[in-house]
């Protein structure tokens, strides 16, 4: 806990006496029991309707967000400044630092200022290769889509691939190579190198440790293969946090070898998740399983259904037709039942049964998915399911490993500590990761790193980060945007990883590191990749194939065919799970900065996670019942042992968390991350093992009576609350009902000739284009990529923790997560709020300026350089979807930054309201082509930054004057409903209401 929490909390607390107190849960609790409350809510206290969250909802912005905090009162500060102020002429504007504009000297033939560039590449996490598009202004890459020709995305990407062009910009990465922290060259490392090189091959490398995370370039595999060939004693060792160890251990149990397991949701009428996150970034092959998800959720057609048994609240929970909330322990007994080999609790026996029945009806057209987390049996299990169920070959395939060295991670990296601290490892090469930071605690990696075992440790890393601090030499390692390689993704698919710009700070790759290390320097990277795909090509054009290549982003006949295996035995052995009273611990990956590597990423340390809308920071999240009994309130701090080590940080109750069960997220407490990642959250990494990565009992939790203040965005930017006489915002039917009443979002919209405007003053219709948009919530899963990739596109600035506290983050589009039923276990449901561009827009009619007005195309638009931060627009906006810069939130002096935002987008300066515009750019940059080739804009060419990135194809724009656009059939599909539409706002952007498909056998059981 960083003392800038505390000291900033006491003073928004001195500077405002009359901010309450927050709610205790046994208040909320009484509360929610004496009142009704709304029927969908998003926490705790809108549930239980307090005066405190009232009075939050009906202010502009949250009480503070205007308020002048600092040590200087308000009026004492003008008293100061007073005069100078005079002089200055009370300009109201804020001065922009004066640039200058070079033009070439000699032009590009290739490049038209203003027109950009799209080349294809690939992104990699955990080894697996997300296939993306990048687009370049005048060689400055400036965003990143998907490759919508590649069948691991189709188009789609995730938060992770579209965040990482502020990696590229980071200006904290390393820029030199350095020795013991002082600058050195290139040809300096390589001389040092030498010498131990030349004693290793007399050696047979005997003393080589290479230590890498996980690698699927099959480039860089054969390169470290062909080392290790000449130099035979010499080891590869591998380490990630967030692995993929039980996964193959469990192959291993079934199959007796290692195997790839990849699913075809788009076949599947049945899906059950055995705590599988698999639909968020980070799971391998989730792009491609959204998409194949959403596909199949369309209520009037072949409907899918998803049951998920989990033990922390997950976006696919949310998704679920059935939810079951069990602690981690307990899932492999549903595991072992449903291949009816064991039995649970009287309380799941009717929906274990269902589930069952559920299966054996859709044998051949059902799946079995488990999580990454759960042991090893599990995996066996679901794999002895998928095989009983007919799935193998039809919803379920196995291939080869994608990854080159499948080994398990965490004997991988004990071997290698071992080996330090027997003195048999005088070359240490590490080739990414941060394995001081982030290996199991018990293993002390860090002190074996920092010891004098090793008398030449290199790290090649893009930040000067935990281990880099500990190694001889650090060699900056080039993004994936500046350097050659190549790698797979998670259905085998080889993507050529392109530059599209030189290494800003010189770094260097992986494949030119094992070159040297090889002794063949000189060799570049891009020689390196050419080099090895030229031996693997049979046909003779191989320039041809090597164009075609790089021009579609992977390599044509590389994905992994099937293999032909089967389970070798049903004789698994019983995983032990703890009694009801045990208190367990679940370690869970971060669903925004991941398992630490994204620490330093503003974009996603200011991303609203999925369920808590957390930023910043993390929390030890447990379920309400837990809390009662302990007494323990949201923000309260508290003191977590296990093992005879001790973390402490703010607790979260979370809806729908099991109760005895504990959930923390890595990545956090970093202290070398750099200017924005440091000190942010708590270090859980201490408390993991080796032996316990993901699950873990006898764990304590106890208060300390502290409180702290963290920045949870879920209260901001509410909506009026319907109070049960109102239609909820969340529009929401059974299947069932649905085929009953296809029509029941369509109640309390009124009539279109119900509006004091006059239509005729300006008729849209008559129009050309006429822009509008329809969000389906049966397909979002919430994966907040949208939100993202408007950032990236609109030049949308960080704010840092504490402005993110005072309720002034930036975001152009929110992901609401609303609930409904039960605490212990609701239903979930998420909802995109971008601007709603509404025909009869409130905010314009407040602005005493008219800086927000209405285009012909019946956009409302926003006119900066009118703007004088009134707010008024933001008040009278029913939707809360308007932003304003309190201060200066853009970086305008780095100079990385500038290379990064989009040239077609203005950057906003302080005073200035702001908002969601459709992507106006594109709109006008599609209009002018269009008018060029003496044409129409066509349906489809033209795409919202959110709608391309959205990986479930839940956000469709086009043109509502053209009936047969998307958009339009979308709109006048029976589930399409305007939000808050009562108010007669006329917005354009419009909902597909939400359809589950529940098992009528539960149903009738529960009534």
């Amino acid at each position: 806990m960083s003392d800038d929490h505390k000291t900033k909390s006491a003073a928004a607390t001195d500077v405002c006496p009359t901010q309450r107190g927050k709610l205790d849960l046994a208040t909320v609790k009484a509360q929610i029991e004496q009142t009704t409350g709304p029927e969908y809510w998003r926490s705790l206290e809108e549930l239980a309707g307090s005066e405190e969250f009232q009075e939050m909802l009906h202010r502009e912005f949250p009480k503070g967000a205007s308020e002048w905090l600092d040590s200087v009162s308000r009026r004492g500060f003008l008293k100061t400044m007073g005069a100078s102020l005079a002089l200055a002429g009370l300009t109201g504007c804020t001065r922009m630092p004066v640039t200058e504009i070079v033009p070439y000297v000699k032009q590009p033939e290739s490049i038209i200022p203003g027109r950009p560039k799209y080349y294809a590449t690939a992104f990699t996490l955990g080894g697996y290769a997300s296939p993306v598009l990048v687009e370049s202004h005048e060689f400055r890459p400036t965003k990143i889509e998907g490759n919508p020709e590649h069948p691991a995305s189709l188009g789609g990407t995730d938060i992770y691939a579209q965040a990482s062009l502020l990696d590229l910009y980071d200006p904290d990465r390393a820029q030199n190579i350095t020795y013991m922290g002082d600058t050195r060259s290139w040809p300096a490392f390589m001389e040092a190198l030498k010498g131990p090189m030349n004693v290793q091959k007399s050696m047979a490398g005997a003393g080589v440790r290479i230590l890498t995370q996980g690698v699927t370039s099959p480039t860089l595999a054969a390169q470290i293969n062909d080392y290790l060939k000449t130099h035979p004693q010499a080891k590869w060792h591998v380490w990630e946090p967030v692995n993929r160890d039980n996964v193959y251990e469990g192959a291993k149990l079934a199959f007796g070898e290692v195997v790839e397991t990849r699913y075809d949701l788009s076949k599947a009428d049945v899906i059950v998740s055995l705590d599988a996150d698999f639909l968020s970034a980070g799971f391998p092959g989730s792009t491609r399983y959204i998409r194949d998800f959403a596909a199949r959720r369309n209520p009037d057609g072949n409907m899918n259904r998803l049951y998920v048994i989990e033990s922390t609240p997950s976006a696919t929970g949310m998704k679920a037709d059935h939810r079951i909330s069990v602690k981690a322990s307990m899932v492999s007994a549903f595991a072992a039942v449903l291949a009816q080999n064991g039995e649970v609790s009287a309380g799941y026996a009717n929906v274990v049964e269902a589930i069952v029945a559920d299966l054996q009806a859709h044998q051949g057209s059902s799946v079995v998915i488990v999580g990454d987390h759960q042991p090893a049996v599990v995996h066996a299990l679901a794999h002895h399911l998928n095989q009983a169920l007919g799935n193998v070959g039809k919803t379920v395939f196995y291939s080869d490993p994608v990854d080159a060295n499948p080994v398990n991670r965490s004997e991988s990296l004990k071997a290698l500590a071992d080996d330090i601290r027997g003195g048999k490892v005088d070359m240490l090469l590490i080739l990414g990761g941060n394995p001081a930071y982030d290996a199991p605690y018990e293993l002390e990696f860090a002190s074996a790193l920092k010891s004098n075992a090793v008398s030449f440790k290199v790290y090649l890393g893009t930040h000067r980060n935990e281990t880099a601090e500990l190694c001889q030499w650090h060699v900056p390692e080039a993004h994936y945007l500046e350097s050659w390689s190549d790698a797979r993704a998670y259905d085998g698919t080889v993507s050529i990883i392109q530059p599209l710009i030189e290494p800003l700070y010189g770094g260097k790759s992986g494949h030119e590191l094992i070159t040297i290390l090889a002794g063949q320097s000189g060799l570049a990277g891009h020689d390196l990749v050419q080099q090895y795909w030229q031996k693997q090509h049979a046909g003779a054009d191989f320039d041809s194939f090597w164009r075609k290549s790089l021009h579609d982003g992977w390599i044509a006949n590389t994905t992994f065919a099937a293999k032909n295996t089967a389970v070798k035995t049903v004789a698994f052995p019983a995983n032990q799970a703890g009694t009801a009273d045990t208190v367990e611990l679940n370690f869970r990956r971060d669903p925004s900065i991941h398992d630490g590597r994204f620490s330093n990423n503003g974009w996603l340390q200011e991303l609203p996670k999925p369920l808590t809308k957390l930023t910043w920071d993390n929390v030890i999240m447990i379920g309400p019942k837990m809390a009662e009994r302990q007494k323990l309130n949201s923000k309260d701090v508290a003191e977590l042992s296990y093992n005879g080590k001790t973390v402490k940080g703010p607790v979260w109750i979370q809806a729908g968390h099991p109760d005895n069960s504990v959930t923390i997220f890595l990545g956090y407490g970093r202290a070398k991350a750099g200017r924005v990642g440091t000190g942010f959250g708590f270090d859980v990494y201490p408390l993991r093992t080796s032996q316990n990565p993901w699950i873990a009992t006898g764990v304590t939790l106890k208060a300390t009576g502290e409180t702290i203040d963290i920045a949870s965005t879920q209260g901001y930017q509410t909506m009026e609350t319907p109070d049960g006489s109102e239609r909820p915002l969340v529009m929401e039917a059974t299947l069932d009902e649905y085929k009953k009443e296809p029509n029941f979002a369509k109640e309390g919209e009124p009539p279109k000739e119900l509006t004091l405007y006059k239509p005729e003053l300006f008729d849209y219709s008559k129009q050309e284009y006429a822009w509008g948009m329809a969000i389906d919530l049966n397909k979002c899963v919430g994966c907040n990529n949208c939100i993202v990739a408007c950032q990236s596109e609109n030049n949308i600035p960080v704010v840092g923790q504490y402005q993110t506290r005072r309720g002034r983050h930036m975001h152009w589009i929110r992901v609401d997560a609303y609930y409904n039923g039960p605490r212990e276990n609701p239903k979930g449901f998420f909802q995109p709020v971008p601007c709603m561009q509404c025909e009869n827009a409130p905010c314009e009619l407040v602005c005493p300026v008219q800086a927000t007005t209405h285009s012909t195309e019946g956009l409302n638009d926003m006119v900066y350089n009118r703007c004088i931060g009134t707010r008024y627009c933001s008040n009278n906006c029913p939707y809360k979807v308007r932003r304003f810069n309190f201060l200066l939130f853009q970086d305008w002096e780095t100079p990385q930054f500038k290379l990064m935002r989009n040239p077609d987008v203005t950057v906003r300066s302080r005073g200035v309201m702001e908002k969601c515009t459709y992507c106006v750019q594109r709109i006008n940059e599609h209009r002018i082509d269009a008018e060029r080739a003496d044409s129409t804009i066509k349906d489809g060419t033209l795409q919202t930054a959110c709608q391309q990135s959205c990986p479930a194809d839940a956000i469709v724009f086009g043109n509502i004057n053209d009936p047969n656009s998307r958009v339009s059939k979308l709109k006048a599909e029976s589930r399409s409903y305007s939000l808050l539409g009562e108010l007669n706002t006329r917005p354009r952007t419009t909902y597909l209401a939400e359809v589950r498909n529940p098992n009528p056998e539960l149903e009738e059981k529960k009534a």
